[in-house]
């Protein structure tokens, strides 16, 4: 194979190849100094500002499981105050209702005591009346023995001995 028979684009000169490696180390230069320092800024930037995304990403959601764990607290805590109403509501019915059945048993009691007394002093009266009818009757049917027995003057005379005569007999 022969080379100097090929295009001059795959065989360069040594002056074409000297500027064409003098302009690349130009551009080179170029990038380096003006658009390396750019891409590399851009790069930084893009990496800040999605490090601080995902920082604040970490902070939302670890915001987010502190006030899950905050509203978790309230509602036990909300749960326990309710719980303890509860037991003083039940605390108080059951305080109000032996009250209640303590002051209902005091009343039934003082009422019962005021019927016995009542029914004791009707008895005591009617006990009474009946005496007193009792004795009413014995006088009057006293009266009218006495009267029918001793209407002539020996008949009292005699009542009047046998009385005597009891009474000497009992005293003995």
């Amino acid at each position: 194979m022969d080379f100097n028979n090929l295009p001059s684009i795959l065989t360069p000169d040594p002056g074409l190849l000297f500027w064409m490696f003098l302009a690349f180390v130009v551009v080179l230069v170029v990038l380096a100094k003006f658009g390396l320092p750019a891409m590399i800024d851009m790069v930084d930037k893009r990496k800040n500002f999605i490090d601080e995304s995902l920082q604040k990403a970490q902070e939302a959601n670890d915001r987010l499981d502190n006030i899950k764990k905050e509203s978790e607290a309230l509602i036990q805590e909300a749960r326990e105050k309710q719980a303890s109403i509860m037991n003083e509501a039940m605390a108080t019915r059951d305080e109000i209702v032996a009250k209640a059945q303590d002051k209902a048993r005091e009343e039934s009691a003082r009422i019962l005591k005021e019927a016995k007394a009542e029914i004791e002093v009707e008895k005591q009266a009617a006990i009474q009346s009946v005496r007193r009818q009792v004795a009413e009757l014995s006088v009057e049917i006293s009266g009218k023995i006495l009267r029918t027995k001793l209407q002539t003057d020996k008949a009292q005379m005699d009542y009047i001995d046998h009385l005597l005569d009891e009474v000497t007999v009992t005293d003995k």
